[in-house]
């Protein structure tokens, strides 16, 4: 298997256009480029769009309302919500029955770290 079949993300066009205009609840936990935990953030909103390139645009509500966030094109971290109330720990936040979850771990690369262009 080359290097690009074996980064490519599970993604589902059809699939993902069904989730447009459903609530989403993330979760991102940050770490260092040597796996020391920085923080976790987390934030909901409405799914706008989806692409196979940039992936999930989502407008965000509550206290970041007006922004917008964009998720990879990768439908293996999105898990149907159960009903009930979520809290996000970090703003204190209700959000009252979403329709996902999906949580992401970021690696903060090295300080010293160049992006290949090719």
């Amino acid at each position: 298997m080359s290097k690009d079949q074996k980064e490519q993300p599970v993604f589902n066009l059809k699939k993902a256009k069904t989730m447009v205009g459903k609530t989403i609840l993330i979760g991102l936990t940050y770490y260092d480029h040597k796996g020391k935990f920085i923080e976790q953030k987390q934030m909901h909103g409405k799914i706008i769009s989806v692409d196979n390139k940039r992936g999930f645009e989502i407008e965000l509500e509550g206290t970041r309302k007006g922004e917008q966030y964009h998720l990879p094109p990768d439908l293996s971290s999105f898990k149907p919500a159960n009903p009930g109330e979520y809290h996000e720990h970090t703003t204190g936040e209700v959000i009252v029955n979403p329709d996902y979850l999906t949580t992401w771990i970021v690696n903060k690369p090295p300080p010293d770290f160049k992006p290949d262009s090719t």
